[in-house]
């Protein structure tokens, strides 16, 4: 029999044993399946189910000694060293000298396993990040016998799957990166800093995810996620990985997620968690009918975009009257580009342009219903911005800023009218993405909070609420994970490619972490991190040396030519 088509054997039929049985079988392995639990059959049922390709390859075996013909036998049981650890050796025994023992485990210490299983030089690791997963982590050890590290290799790319090979560290690549961002949404939710589908639908509309990280707990399962995270915490000394206790009480409760029919969402009957809330207040609603923008930025230029098309009659403020002409073209050739996409008329983009009006006179923002401030992520710049519309606009006016940061209730404060003032982080580009976190602070009045939900509705944007504080919920969650990304690389364990490939074809990202930092701007990010340490003054945010190094040589990524990548 060719190698592509050796037998494979599978200790533990769980979310990623069945996944990797499925892809092998479907691409021609005989495949040898031991697991005494008492579902198996009903497991293999559903499996072949979605996989019917697979049907006829796959065989359950109740001795360890059936799986002696496979040439290559996978542990995939759960993340504990004891269990993982006994199962090996009890593989060893059972199976010739020649067979590759692989293993599955994500946080775990490879070389500790191989030392365990009385052949150090034949186990590898194959590690999956998710059952969904086009790439596989093969992690090697010191002790790694190159043959079986080929072997392992063929596998992979036998049955479909992409592949880097890396070094034993906790957690490897996929898991090192995506536990910790994991954790801290359970922990964001847990203090009731946002809410559960708030938190899921901001990371989805907002970075792109497949998945929010709470919908992604309940398919990992919370047993499975406080395992891993104990392991990782014992092993990197980080009390930050240690289970957030709401991912704790709902693993010893037995609340893990898809498997138990019940974990951060109920799966026992249908439901849409990925369903936009009702909105807040009558649709018909034009309480809003002038809106005021300062700025003549790329953020300003595209939310002052978003209302003239969304029919409100639009004051777009620059320092002068030419500044605020030249952001009105922007705006024109932004919405011309929409017109060739056929995502406009022309008659509508006509009519946009007729309500946005250009001006060098703050003094035009008196009579407006709402201001958006989008100036320079500068608190102290922001506050005397601030300071100047509370005298400025009309009693009852609402100020919003767009700081994707910074505390909200400053600003508030400054303008001598906080219950008028509240954030509203628009994403760029503006005009094409749908998500906007509302923050009020803890002095903005309720009624502003409905009301700028409700606009959000208008303008077809997908509203998400969080307290007021550093972050807010996509910054607060995704750039520690950039942030971690840097530090992998930093350390040599990893390139940017690799990363990126791992957490794009691994994990389901859109983009790779370092991608994503030379999109958004390495100068941006450093920043933003930056605020973020300031906050917690924890050594976990604090800004990766490499990013701080990039930014000083003038390296910010996409816009400058140059940042982890060359441009141009």
């Amino acid at each position: 029999m060719s190698a592509r088509h050796d037998t494979l054997g599978i200790v533990g039929l769980g979310t990623i044993g069945g996944a990797i049985a499925a892809r092998a079988a479907a691409a021609g392995h005989p495949v040898l399946v031991l697991d005494p639990g008492a579902r198996t059959k009903e497991r293999l049922s559903r499996l072949l189910d979605a996989t019917p390709e697979a049907r006829g390859r796959i065989r359950l075996v109740d001795r360890w000694d059936e799986l002696a013909p496979a040439t290559t036998v996978l542990e995939a049981v759960p993340e504990r060293r004891d269990t993982k650890a006994e199962v090996l050796r009890a593989l060893d025994r059972a199976c010739p000298p020649g067979t590759v023992l692989a293993s599955t485990a994500a946080a775990l210490s490879l070389t500790d396993l191989a030392a365990a299983s009385g052949r150090p030089g034949r186990l590898v690791g194959l590690h999956l990040a998710l059952p969904t997963a086009g790439l596989a982590e093969i992690g090697r050890t010191v002790m790694t016998d190159d043959s079986a590290l080929t072997r392992v290799r063929d596998l992979v790319d036998g049955i479909g799957l992409g592949r880097v090979t890396v070094g034993d560290r906790p957690g490897l690549i996929s898991t090192a990166l995506l536990f910790g961002f994991l954790n801290q949404a359970v922990t964001m939710y847990d203090q009731r800093l946002a809410g559960r589908d708030d938190i899921d639908a901001a990371m989805r509309h907002g970075c792109g995810l497949p998945l929010g990280p709470l919908e992604l707990l309940d398919v990992i399962g919370t047993d499975t996620a406080c395992d891993i995270l104990d392991v990782l915490s014992a092993r990197t000394a980080e009390p930050s990985l240690q289970p957030a206790r709401r991912l704790r009480h709902m693993a010893l409760a037995g609340l893990l997620g898809r498997k138990s029919g019940r974990g951060f969402y109920d799966y026992r009957q249908p439901t849409d968690a990925t369903a936009p809330p009702a909105p807040v207040g009558p649709p018909a609603d034009h309480a809003l009918r002038t809106v005021g923008v300062v700025g003549t930025g790329t953020m300003a230029t595209g939310i002052a975009e978003v209302f003239a098309k969304s029919g409100i009659a639009t004051v777009l403020v620059g320092r002068t009257d030419a500044r605020a002409r030249t952001a009105r073209e922007a705006v024109a050739a932004s919405t011309a580009r929409a017109v060739r996409r056929g995502k406009l008329t022309e008659a509508e983009r006509e009519a946009a342009l007729e309500r946005l009006t250009p001006v060098g006179d703050r003094t035009r923002l008196a009579d407006c219903d709402l201001v958006v401030e989008a100036i320079a992520e500068d608190l102290e710049v922001k506050k005397q911005l601030f300071a100047e519309l509370g005298g400025l606009c009309r009693p009852g006016a609402l100020l919003a800023t767009t700081t994707s940061s910074l505390p909200v209730i400053e600003c508030g404060l400054a303008s001598g009218r906080p219950e008028d003032v509240i954030g509203l982080h628009f994403f760029n580009p503006a005009p094409l993405m749908r998500l906007v976190e509302v923050i009020p602070s803890l002095e903005t009045a309720p009624r502003h909070v409905d009301a700028a939900r409700e606009l959000c509705g208008r303008l077809g944007k997908h509203p998400v609420q969080c307290m007021d504080r550093p972050g807010f919920i996509v910054n607060a969650l995704l750039f520690p994970y950039l942030n971690g990304a840097v530090r992998l690389t930093e350390s040599h364990y990893a390139t940017a490619d690799e990363i990126d490939e791992v957490m794009k074809r691994g994990c389901g990202y859109p983009l790779g972490p370092f991608e994503l930092l030379d999109i958004i701007g390495l100068d941006i990010s450093l920043s933003i991190q930056r605020v973020l340490h300031d906050a917690d003054r924890h050594p976990r945010t604090l800004p990766a040396p490499l990013l701080g190094h990039l930014v000083a040589a003038g390296r910010a990524g996409r816009k400058s030519g140059a940042g982890f990548r060359v441009y141009g």
